[in-house]
């Protein structure tokens, strides 16, 4: 299973607002398996999911899981036409969140991000 978590700029918290996030772990789970070392991906600005028309390939595609703090309904919908799921979290840790994912634990719940809000009002204009 590819699982894909946000990151802020520095490669070590979960961040928010996944539709503008350079910045990317990308893990191969197996079964079994302790966790794995991510693959670092840093998108260019016109691979970002608010810009990206689906007019290729893309280093996000076939992922099966996105973990992020915050996302809004556009990118929920975006991610289900590529196949994934979307978890968001108030964990930080990319790691702590990887490992409760695999463990079957519950995720910490997200904070209040104004972000999100308007990410909503955005969405209510989105092409997707």
């Amino acid at each position: 299973m590819k699982i894909a978590i946000s990151v802020k700029d520095d490669w070590q918290q979960v961040s928010g607002h996944a539709g503008q996030t350079r910045h990317w772990l990308v893990y191969h789970c197996q079964p079994g398996q302790d966790v794995p070392q991510p693959q670092r991906i840093e998108l260019a600005k016109a691979q970002l999911p608010h810009h990206f028309k689906d007019d290729g390939p893309h280093p996000l595609h076939g992922i099966e899981l996105v973990v992020t703090a915050s996302a809004g309904d556009g990118y929920l919908r975006h991610m289900e036409k590529w196949g994934a799921t979307v978890l968001l979290t108030g964990e930080t840790d990319p790691p702590t969140a990887l490992k409760k994912i695999l463990a079957g634990e519950a995720l910490a719940d997200t904070r209040f991000d104004i972000t999100t809000t308007l990410c909503k009002l955005r969405d209510l204009f989105s092409r997707h």
